[in-house]
């Protein structure tokens, strides 16, 4: 339950949030409430699995079994989870006009289950399944499988970006054009500790906008927030709605 004081930051960002050209950015903390595991918490999957082992190029490309049982078990999504009330309130908003996109860390495509649009994967995301070889496109069926590429035999793999490996252009470009024209910008269960995927709340931060923090834990640039609420994204979120 959210404290009195937590109750009367929603309605401020509220405030803000009414006056448009808002941006999210969310990372796994979102989903968490929606039962899928995080990574950085205290209970998150780094703590159990060396990410440098099973989410490398080197893991791809010479220990591909095991990749590929990782990606199976902990990050291909069950059928069974699905959006949570966070997810579908910025959706809404987004269709309101209120909010002008979202720039997210989570690689689960909750939000586009959900109906948010404009979505800058920071991270990739599951879909497409292609060939690291060759980059063919195939199908989830097969990567699941274990099938090899049907053109060269390479291994197939998600769009997810390994350790090593550079962002997305075409997402990084978007998320940096959604800060630029940001009056506000609320973030969501991210711990803020990554990079360069932080730099965009410390831009939004150096040009004057406004940057409001929600996460259960402490982030790492609560420090530069105007509002930070630690707390339930989803009650959290809720009750800004309830006094737009």
């Amino acid at each position: 339950m959210l404290s009195h004081k937590d109750v009367d930051q929603a309605k401020q960002i509220a405030e803000f949030l009414a006056k448009g050209d808002c941006v999210i950015f969310s990372g796994a903390g979102l989903s968490t409430e929606s039962g899928l595991a995080d990574f950085r918490s205290k209970n998150g999957l780094w703590k159990k699995h060396d990410p440098s082992r099973y989410c490398s190029v080197n893991c791809l490309e010479y220990n591909y079994d095991e990749f590929l049982e990782f990606y199976k078990a902990r990050l291909m999504v069950p059928e069974n989870v699905k959006p949570n009330i966070g997810h579908q309130l910025i959706a809404k908003w987004e269709a309101k006009k209120l909010v002008n996109g979202v720039i997210t860390q989570n690689i689960d495509g909750l939000h586009q289950a959900a109906g948010s649009k404009i979505i800058a994967e920071l991270h990739g995301g599951l879909e497409p399944i292609f060939c690291h070889r060759c980059g063919t496109n195939d199908t989830v069926q097969n990567f699941i499988n274990g099938i090899p590429c049907k053109k060269c035999g390479g291994h197939l793999r998600t769009s997810i970006v390994l350790f090593g490996e550079s962002l997305p252009q075409k997402d990084f470009t978007l998320a940096g054009k959604l800060t630029e024209h940001a009056r506000t910008m609320i973030v969501v269960g991210s711990s803020l500790t990554v990079s360069p995927a932080n730099m965009f709340p410390q831009m939004v931060k150096n040009k004057g906008a406004t940057l409001i923090i929600i996460n259960r834990d402490e982030t790492a640039l609560d420090y530069l927030a105007d509002i930070v609420i630690h707390s339930s994204i989803g009650e959290t979120l809720s009750a800004i709605n309830n006094f737009l």
